[in-house]
């Protein structure tokens, strides 16, 4: 059985346990769902607005704020590799190197707030969300409905489906 290894930087930005815990296992399950035959690690750095509104002047030409970023390593189409896992697995690691995440804690916590749940939620959802762009997932045109429908079945997975 394969595994995701999840390593989060920036957590003295959350001081919440129970949301790092959720955000790993929401990692886990998305990486899971495909039942990939590899090992893999993921990067997910918390942080501020204007942490995330640095980080997406300097690699994307956008300056603001926003509550997620992804930076994909490897190449998927939605959720189907199109790469060798042997050649890319970092041999110090022993394991296939997905990419990175950037989760704004300001923006989630102001999300949550808005959209009427909790925190650790909202954090669990903006994990999901980004670990399908790292896997190849996109919001754009045709593929929202199958973004949304992976999304939806991997907070299902985690008893965070939405209610109503």
């Amino acid at each position: 059985m394969s595994r995701l290894k999840v390593k989060l930087t920036g957590r003295r930005a959350l001081r919440d346990r129970d949301s790092e815990a959720l955000m790993r296992r929401a990692a886990r399950a998305a990486f899971e769902a495909f039942g990939y035959g590899f090992d893999a690690y993921v990067y997910i750095n918390i942080t501020d607005d204007a942490g995330i509104r640095e980080i997406n002047a300097e690699q994307r030409g956008i300056d603001r704020a926003t509550d997620v970023l992804s930076f994909p390593m490897q190449m998927f189409a939605e959720g189907e590799t199109r790469f060798d896992a042997v050649q890319e697995a970092d041999p110090q690691e022993d394991a296939v190197p997905l990419g990175d995440i950037v989760i704004s804690v300001q923006r989630a916590r102001a999300q949550a707030e808005e959209y009427g749940h909790g925190f650790e939620r909202e954090c669990a959802y903006l994990t999901v969300h980004s670990m399908l762009h790292l896997l190849g997932f996109d919001h754009e045109g045709e593929e929202k409905a199958r973004m949304r429908a992976q999304e939806e079945r991997i907070m299902t997975v985690l008893g965070l489906a939405k209610e109503g």
